[in-house]
């Protein structure tokens, strides 16, 4: 266990200073516990699929530079402020990159990722919470920490314990992203929720999630081999290949409905492709749309369908804080399964000097149940 009298005067920590020069290892001091935050030694920090593709423009996603990436992670308090009443050092946490303004929780950015798109996140992100978690600390929110319970979910099984490992845990923050849509809309037991695509990293943790939460899943996906996977795992998994017709593809899925609830999660040069249309017109009378893809531009959705049907369109940024606590209970009470209960595997862990091939790992190992961690 560390106190805050005990943590080094610097650490390591992968810096970015510009888009012209790669990321560098270096020494700054370590950050110290103040009111309203935790310093938390990192265990573990997810690196996205399209990682790289921030980090050297590729996405122009903004962010103050320099400033120290990083994901959503699994640690422990290292420190604590004076204003703490939950936490104490050595206790194991994840760390959550979804970070609010206080004073207003509209104002929103994803710590690590980018700065958010308005004045006043930019302003949160440049001078409060400008670095994250691919470093030995980081500090951290208080309300971006939750609290893990350990002797449940690393616990042997004999003595009433999960059986995970911290790389198992690492995988929370993926079944997020679905969760904070599918809270959103309302999933209900017994509902049948149309997945598009489910073939990707983030719609596959979709349609475990969707299975635990009680729900039947029509999946579709371009990909047929994962889709025949996806199949293989549930009965109450039915699949559907996307084939650009969105005629062919709506007939197809209404085999398997009624649909209640449409959740697409949709990349980013996805904006012309057909499954928008077939998924909502899928969908039966007072079906629900759950949008949480990272489209980029404009898309056509079918204006009459919706107005006729008494649909419901939702847009959702990622989750809400309740929505993690719950979350987390579901692990811990064994309602939701990680690890080789669901199919999900690290492919790889990388120290932050090797931070070149986590980001080429993570690129490369962006199918069903796949992530890549970096473990400072």
């Amino acid at each position: 266990m560390a106190s805050e009298s005990s943590l080094p005067l610097t650490h390591r920590a992968l810096v970015l200073h510009s888009l012209d020069s790669p990321l560098k290892v270096e020494h700054p001091p370590t950050p110290q516990a103040t009111s309203g935050n935790v310093v938390v030694r990192v265990l573990a920090a997810n690196v996205l699929s399209y990682g790289r593709e921030i980090l050297d423009g590729t996405r122009p996603y903004p962010y103050p530079k320099p400033y120290i990436p990083g994901g959503s992670a699994i640690g422990r308090i290292a420190a604590v402020g004076p204003d703490s009443t939950v936490f104490a050092p050595g206790q194991l946490v994840l760390v959550d990159i979804m970070t609010r303004a206080r004073d207003d929780t509209s104002v929103s950015y994803l710590m690590g990722i980018h700065n958010g798109f308005s004045s006043a996140s930019v302003k949160l992100a440049t001078d409060e919470w400008r670095d994250a978690t691919y470093a030995e600390y980081a500090k951290i929110p208080v309300e971006n920490c939750y609290a893990l319970n350990e002797a449940r979910l690393l616990g042997d099984p004999a003595s009433g314990g999960l059986g995970y490992s911290i790389d198992d845990l690492s995988y929370i923050h993926r079944m997020l992203v679905p969760f904070g849509g599918f809270r959103d809309v309302d999933v209900k037991v017994g509902e049948t929720v149309l997945i598009g695509p489910a073939t990707g990293p983030y719609g596959t943790a979709a349609v475990n999630l969707a299975l635990a939460l009680g729900a039947n899943v029509v999946a579709m996906g371009r990909n047929a081999q994962v889709l025949e996977k996806l199949a293989a795992t549930s009965d109450k998994i039915k699949t559907v290949q996307i084939t650009g017709n969105a005629e062919k593809d709506t007939a197809s899925i209404r085999k398997h409905g009624p649909i209640d609830v449409f959740f697409d999660i949709s990349p980013p040069m996805a904006a012309s492709s057909t499954h928008i249309k077939s998924g909502i017109l899928s969908l039966a009378h007072s079906g629900r749309v759950s949008l949480m893809g990272g489209i980029a531009g404009d898309t056509v959705i079918p204006y009459g369908a919706i107005m006729f049907n008494d649909l419901k369109l939702h847009g959702k940024f990622m989750y809400e804080r309740k929505d993690v606590r719950m979350l987390i209970k579901m692990v811990e009470s064994g309602i939701l399964g990680l690890g080789e209960k669901i199919g999900a595997r690290v492919e790889g862990k990388f120290g932050l000097e090797e931070w070149d091939r986590a980001f080429t790992a993570a690129r490369e190992n962006a199918g069903p149940g796949q992530y890549v961690i970096i473990t400072p």
